[in-house]
């Protein structure tokens, strides 16, 4: 009876808060003290690059960077609905890595190899730096911590009421992974891929680009790849939603010109 009586507080929590935000909010992860020390990991990050010598400030790369990065900024700025101004920084790091993200707040990092190795059009830079903007203006990781932080309640109150050992543990918690964070993790990031196809559209840059830069994707780390078990979407994926959603964005572009 009393394990039944913890499941159900466990539901009723989950029921009762409106939400993965408001469970941000009671971790102590709030908006305002998530992008706080977003910027103050950020700023620690671009003092150890610009001391090791990693830190891009003068190159036509990111020159590139920062033209398009100031060019979707002030979009950006329209279509933030937090509550809060975000402080938009840019820091490019010299790196082969082919990466780019974006901290709480509005802290974008991009690395030259995402540009160099893929051989980037101003477009395809746009369309990572508008997925990055919305991963921002959206929330995400604040949502991703609401989210874990539900798992982890509802996990450890169900495996004490089950009794389950250490082994037991393990099997429930990779099944947690699968079952719960995994998929909305890649709702985050397909909707991240949409909303960059709506900003870099509102900027002028032709949405099109989205398309050739995960095929671009493709050719360098192959076609699928292990989606089961990704965090993300596979590229082909990612292509065909973009395509669905493509007549949109165009329409948002076409009235630009």
């Amino acid at each position: 009876m009393k394990n039944k009586f913890l499941l159900g507080m466990a539901a009723a929590t989950v029921v009762t808060l409106s939400g993965c935000t408001t469970i941000a909010d009671i971790a102590g992860a709030d908006s305002a003290t998530l992008n706080a020390s977003a910027t103050q990991s950020y700023n620690a990050m671009v003092t150890d690059a610009r001391n090791k010598g990693q830190l891009d400030t003068s190159s036509a790369t990111y020159k590139r960077i920062n033209t398009v990065f100031n060019r979707l900024k002030p979009i950006a700025n329209q279509m933030n609905q937090t509550g809060t101004a975000f402080q938009w920084q840019l820091a490019v790091l010299k790196s082969d890595q082919v990466n780019a993200f974006v901290a709480p707040g509005g802290k974008v990092v991009f690395y030259t190899g995402i540009v160099n190795k893929l051989n980037l059009t101003d477009a395809e830079i746009a369309a990572i730096m508008g997925h990055e903007m919305v991963h921002a203006l959206e929330e995400h990781s604040k949502q991703k911590i609401g989210a874990q932080a539900l798992t982890d309640l509802a996990l450890g109150i169900g495996l004490n009421a089950a009794g389950v050992g250490q082994g037991g543990a393990a099997a429930a918690q990779l099944g947690s992974q699968i079952g719960i964070g995994l998929p909305y993790s890649r709702n985050l990031e397909s909707r991240a891929d949409q909303g960059g196809l709506m900003l870099m559209a509102r900027a002028g840059y032709n949405p099109n680009a989205a398309i050739t830069l995960w095929e671009k994707m493709n050719k360098l780390g192959g076609s699928n790849g292990a989606t089961f078990l990704s965090t993300h979407p596979s590229n082909s994926q990612r292509i065909g939603q973009m395509r669905q959603q493509l007549p949109a964005a165009m329409q948002i572009y076409n009235q630009r010109k």
